[in-house]
């Protein structure tokens, strides 16, 4: 039986994490740390759904799992790549200038407690399923699928772009290989794709209701915090990439254009 309680203490748990990583940022005056704990959000939601369920089984166990494989990777990658950065994230330093004065106080709320609470709703199919007390099945399989296909595309994705980085000779270069052929975003589109896979988990117990979560993980990467905020200005610091919008699908992975098409 699925218990309401149990979803609302995934929130006390989300906003604990968002807390004690807010005072850390006030050492650090820096906020971008926050990056780094998005999908270890989930986690804590989802482990707290799994340890207030009334039955744990075989489905419940798969999707905090599968929840754990993707946070800590994830996690961790963010992590690895801004170990190189100096200073807070540019994302970061324009926020940081329009709520002057006392942005390290309202960080707490703008920063860390809009994203834990964020988190928190789209984890509702990870609720759902790990409360259901539901076996799988079907349909519990191609949620594994989707998520194993998101998973491939995020992490071979990040893997890629990262290796481009590291070469200084690409530097103001349009990273256009590799995945990152079929799709500008591929990593995002991998990310989506896991979350599509969670619902179909939650789908597979009859929780249809929690679609709203995929949509709304779809549109922040898509429209909020993902391909619309990075191409925002790129174009400008790498010449070349207008040509590559041109040719290359936004999201979805597909054959990119040839000239003059």
């Amino acid at each position: 039986m699925i218990s309401i309680s149990g979803y609302f203490y995934g929130l006390i748990g989300a906003l604990l994490l968002g807390f004690v990583v807010w005072l850390i940022s006030l050492v650090k005056r820096d906020v971008s740390i926050v990056d780094s704990i998005w999908s270890l959000l989930f986690l804590v939601a989802a482990a707290i759904y799994f340890a207030t369920a009334q039955e744990r089984t075989t489905l419940s166990v798969l999707v905090l799992a599968l929840v754990a494989l993707w946070a800590f990777r994830l996690s961790i990658h963010i992590t690895w790549r801004n170990l190189g950065e100096e200073g807070e994230d540019r994302r970061y330093q324009a926020m940081r200038e329009r709520n002057n004065p006392n942005f390290a106080f309202k960080s707490l709320y703008i920063v860390f407690g809009f994203q834990a609470l964020i988190a928190w709703l789209i984890s509702l199919p990870l609720w759902a399923a790990i409360h259901s007390g539901g076996t799988i099945n079907g349909v519990a399989i191609i949620g594994v699928v989707l998520w194993a296909i998101g998973m491939f595309f995020e992490s071979v994705g990040d893997w890629q772009l990262s290796r481009f980085k590291a070469d200084p000779a690409n530097k103001g270069k349009v990273m256009n290989y590799g995945l990152w052929r079929y799709s500008r975003h591929p990593n995002y589109f991998g990310n989506a794709t896991i979350w599509w896979g969670f619902y179909f988990l939650a789908l597979s117990v009859g929780a249809w209701w929690t679609i709203v979560a995929p949509i709304a993980m779809t549109f922040l990467l898509l429209k909020f915090s993902g391909v619309a905020l990075l191409e925002k200005d790129i174009a400008e610091r790498r010449p070349k990439y207008a040509q590559y919008i041109e040719s290359t699908s936004a999201f979805i992975p597909w054959p990119p254009k040839r000239a003059g098409q």
